[in-house]
């Protein structure tokens, strides 16, 4: 009996210790020396994960745009997702990231990703960041809408949209091509009204 107390409390400890760290997580701009863990989120599939590794692609075409904007402009930008004290910077767990979709004359949505590195994952912090971005971007563009999606049997990221507040739109079939098939893929997104 004294076991399955202490197992209770442990676990209640953890999960305490577990939501203190979630709101760690800050996103800021990426630093030039992050720039070799920002490059790993895409060109090597161990970090990529399952749903990420969409072949090898230039290798320089991160630090060309890093020295031109810092990864920062107009159409689409990447933030760091870190831990740790804002002000501190924080330590580099991933990355978050966003572009324009037109979708009339004058309006248009924002589309979001993630990558986060593969010891960062299943803890929350990909929930926390990508709300702290849709916040961001409501906060300083004017879009009404920004918009996530994934392959359908990605749960965890499914799993960490819904819980970051997007709402599921339905399924986009043979939308994103990876490693040699066509992939059905769940929308969900989130409009200005949703923070409410």
């Amino acid at each position: 009996m004294p076991r399955t107390g202490f197992r209770a409390a442990s676990g209640f400890l953890a999960a305490c210790y577990d939501s203190l760290v979630v709101k760690m997580v800050h996103i800021r701009p990426i630093r030039e020396s992050e720039l070799d863990l920002v490059d790993s989120l895409s060109q090597d599939p161990e970090q990529t994960g399952p749903h990420g590794f969409f072949g090898y692609r230039d290798p320089g075409r991160l630090r060309r745009s890093f020295a031109e904007n810092g990864l920062l402009g107009d159409d689409q930008g990447r933030l760091a997702v870190a831990l740790g004290e804002p002000a501190e910077s924080g330590e580099f767990v991933g990355e978050v990231s966003w572009h324009r979709v037109t979708t009339g004359p004058m309006s248009f949505t924002c589309n979001i990703g993630i990558g986060l590195l593969a010891q960062a994952r299943g803890r929350g912090y990909g929930t926390r960041a990508q709300r702290l971005l849709a916040e961001y971007l409501f906060a300083h563009t004017l879009a009404n809408r920004v918009e996530a999606s994934t392959e359908v049997d990605n749960a965890a990221e499914r799993r960490s949209l819904e819980k970051a507040g997007f709402i599921f739109e339905g399924v986009v079939r043979g939308a994103c091509f990876r490693a040699g098939q066509w992939r059905d893929m769940a929308s969900y997104s989130m409009v200005r009204a949703d923070l409410r």
